[in-house]
């Protein structure tokens, strides 16, 4: 047994069902717990701004939590590899635990450190918590990779996850030294965008363990019947804290299969909610056998699928000033909260890609930068499954018509109506086509068009069949190369 253990702290900013913390408890009569902003070593993929909101308030959170079982988490900013080399020679420690993690980039950097710190004399040693099932653990009869989502879930309830474990009773090590976590300037300044977010949201593992007996305690009984109405608070808001590890996924399935038991009839609604966990599962899954997929289309013929790239159209866009009211709300009211409900999602994203033929990389990204669960598995297999190129994706023939979607899911307008407040005034059956609204109806809601509020930025129609011709064009390509 050694004095002091290093417990590296990555995508697991909690205590509780923390494999490497209890590990390290076990192992060593101290743990320094310790974690590293690496900047360089995602790549492109470095954390964009309300990741890094999130980030800073997680740490708080956890840093707090450690300091009232009398330790200190200990902030350095730089290359991992170098401060973990002089933490271990500081604190004369000889093993470093950690949680795994899946994006491309991180797995080679843990094969770099088990090679580099071993040749040290130390010990690296990763354990998994992130997810149910460890990728590469549920495969076809044929010992291939899943490329499609029900046979993937089907699978995966066969196979009996692992419980969460204990919370461990440590003795925490304080020695080595640390950053100021505000030296890091994680938080946006001048302006500062994100001033009223936690108005909206407490990071960190107690509020994620809030949140999920909130959601748990109520909204879960109606998630079946209103998770795709963004007006209602029916879903669970736990993927931020799930993205940056407050709760683990085996904490939740837990939590979820105690419910059943409490309540036998809230069945279907609480298994709908544990196959949305199972969908983050297939992205990780996906990702871990198609390293490309954040970059790339999955399949192959829409490498030449034919995107007009129009800068205009995109800020349109980003800014929520498409004329199409349901999409400019999701898009404001991810600026404004850093999340947007999961079916506006659907609708923006298709509105991007097939509306405005823009490349599924440029939401990507933007949701890569908006986004407080901005999640390089679940962001990337998202997107291309709504363009059409990723595994199991929507057909390329389904374009969501904004204006229908507005309707069926917003139907009494509450949602567009808060984040779209310049054309509140109009009545119901004009809320989501204002363009179609009389002027009399218009002068008496205040409401000049392409003035108080912009003109359609593309006519649905004509929208559609572009798209329709531009898949057609791929589709005939790839039948002619085969």
């Amino acid at each position: 047994m050694t004095d002091t253990v290093i417990l590296w702290f990555r995508q697991d900013l909690r205590l509780n069902d923390l494999p490497a913390l209890q590990a390290a408890s076990r192992d060593g009569q101290q743990v320094l717990p310790i974690y590293i902003l690496d900047e360089d070593a995602p790549g492109e993929w470095s954390m964009g701004g309300a990741s890094r909101w999130w980030l800073h308030h997680s740490l708080t959170a956890l840093g707090a939590d450690i300091r009232s079982l009398g330790g200190k988490l200990i902030f350095r900013r730089g290359n991992a590899l170098s401060i973990l080399r002089e933490v271990c020679e500081a604190n004369n420690a000889q093993t470093v635990y950690c949680s795994r993690r899946y994006e491309p980039w991180a797995s080679q950097e843990e094969e770099t450190l088990h090679g580099a710190l071993g040749s040290d004399g130390i010990k690296f040693k990763r354990f998994p918590g992130s997810l149910l099932h460890e990728p590469g653990s549920v495969l076809t009869q044929g010992g291939g990779p899943f490329k499609v989502f029900t046979p993937f879930w089907r699978a995966c309830r066969r196979v009996e996850s692992a419980p969460p474990v204990a919370k461990s009773q440590s003795s925490w090590s304080d020695y080595a030294q640390s950053d100021a976590l505000s030296q890091w300037q994680l938080l946006p300044e001048n302006p500062d965008w994100a001033g009223s977010w936690l108005d909206h949201w407490t990071p960190g593992e107690s509020g994620a363990q809030e949140r999920l007996h909130a959601f748990l305690d109520d909204a879960v009984s109606r998630y079946a019947d209103e998770r795709d109405l963004p007006a209602v608070d029916a879903t669970s808001r736990m993927s931020a804290h799930l993205h940056h590890g407050e709760i683990s996924p085996r904490q939740i399935w837990a939590m979820c299969e105690q419910k059943k038991l409490e309540l036998p009839h809230s069945d279907t609604a609480v298994n709908k909610f544990q196959a949305e966990i199972g969908w983050r599962e297939f992205s990780y899954h996906l990702l871990h056998f198609f390293p490309e997929i954040p970059d790339s289309p999955f399949k192959k013929n829409f490498r030449g699928f034919p995107w007009q790239a129009d800068d205009k159209r995109l800020g349109a866009w980003q800014q929520g000033q498409t004329g199409y009211p349901i999409v400019d709300a999701g898009m404001r009211e991810l600026w404004a909260t850093g999340i947007m409900h999961n079916r506006v999602r659907m609708v923006v994203a298709s509105f991007l890609c097939k509306h405005l033929l823009q490349h599924w990389r440029h939401g990507e990204d933007w949701f890569w930068d908006t986004l407080v669960d901005a999640d390089l598995a679940s962001n990337g297999c998202s997107w291309q499954w709504v363009a059409g190129s990723g595994a199991d994706a929507a057909p390329y023939f389904r374009i969501f018509n904004p204006v229908t979607q507005g309707e069926k899911f917003d139907k009494q307008g509450m949602y567009v109506r808060r984040w779209v407040p310049e054309i509140a005034g109009l009545p119901n059956k004009y809320l989501h086509k204002p363009w179609e609204a009389p002027d009399g109806v218009l002068d008496e809601a205040g409401i000049t068009l392409g003035e108080d509020y912009p003109q359609p930025i593309v006519d649905h129609r004509e929208a559609r069949q572009a798209a329709l011709d531009a898949y057609e064009q791929i589709r005939l390509s790839a039948a002619t190369s085969s």
